[in-house]
């Protein structure tokens, strides 16, 4: 009788989470030996319900205190699932600080991080106390010369390199990011900033933010942003703002990743 060989018929199929969080509690998106975070609460839910040893990528990986009203990670998954069930039972086991929206399935090499197209960040700042806002935007109580921080995100779109917004002894390979979309509004007693760029350094927006304060605040011309940029130096920048007022709210992807319906 000669040798048969048999091919397994388990298919493998890759699953996008779209997903918010109030980042108050957690040390950041990523799991940490020491401190617990989203991607650790949110494993450990799909183990429990899946009962399967699942391992979830995020679309980036926000610092300790950072929310995301939109999020993205993919799981893989063998069993099959009811994609409905699941999410009304995730969000019954999650804690109130996170919340499911959609699962969904995409093509098997989708990859939450690095298919994803641009991402936006908005930051907060409230000029007057406010018992609602406290844990979610930064107080400032100095009035801020919008004009000027307007004019200073113009020249931010001028450049490519911004080391010198990134936190020091990072692993990455460059600094180099596309910024698409830089702007201050004011809308009654609050400051949002709106930056979207194809990717983000460690700490660079908190560290952009910074800086646009001490320009709307008179402490740095709007021109010498040109020599802090060119410097690649962190320590010519400005200061970090505080994590509670920064917030993830959009991630854009190719069509071609997801499954034809």
């Amino acid at each position: 009788m000669s040798d048969v060989t048999f091919k397994s018929t388990t298919v493998t199929l890759r699953y996008f989470i779209e997903l918010s969080y109030n980042g108050k509690a957690y040390h950041g998106w990523q799991n940490q030996p020491n401190a617990i975070s989203v991607q650790q609460v949110l494993e450990h839910a799909l183990i429990t319900l899946l009962r399967a040893p699942i391992k979830i990528m995020g679309a980036g990986r926000t610092d300790a205190g950072v929310h995301a009203s939109q999020m993205f990670a993919h799981f893989d998954m063998e069993d099959p699932f009811d994609i409905d069930t699941l999410i009304f039972k995730i969000n019954w086991f999650l804690p109130h600080d996170i919340a499911i929206h959609r699962i969904f399935e995409v093509r098997d090499k989708a990859h939450a991080r690095f298919h994803a197209l641009s991402r936006t960040y908005k930051y907060r700042i409230s000029n007057t106390k406010n018992v609602f806002t406290h844990d979610f935007a930064y107080k400032i109580h100095l009035p801020l010369d919008l004009d000027k921080m307007n004019e200073a995100c113009k020249i931010l779109l001028q450049y490519k390199d911004f080391q010198c917004f990134s936190k020091s002894n990072t692993d990455v390979k460059t600094y180099y990011c596309d910024i698409k979309e830089a702007a201050w509004v004011l809308q009654d007693t609050e400051l949002t900033f709106t930056i979207t760029a194809d990717r983000f350094l460690r700490n660079m927006v908190r560290a952009i933010v910074g800086t646009m304060v001490n320009i709307g605040l008179g402490k740095l011309e709007v021109a010498q942003l040109h020599d802090i940029i060119k410097s690649k130096s962190r320590g010519e920048a400005g200061f970090s703002v505080p994590a509670q007022g920064l917030y993830l709210t959009d991630i854009q992807y190719p069509d071609t990743i997801f499954n034809a319906i």
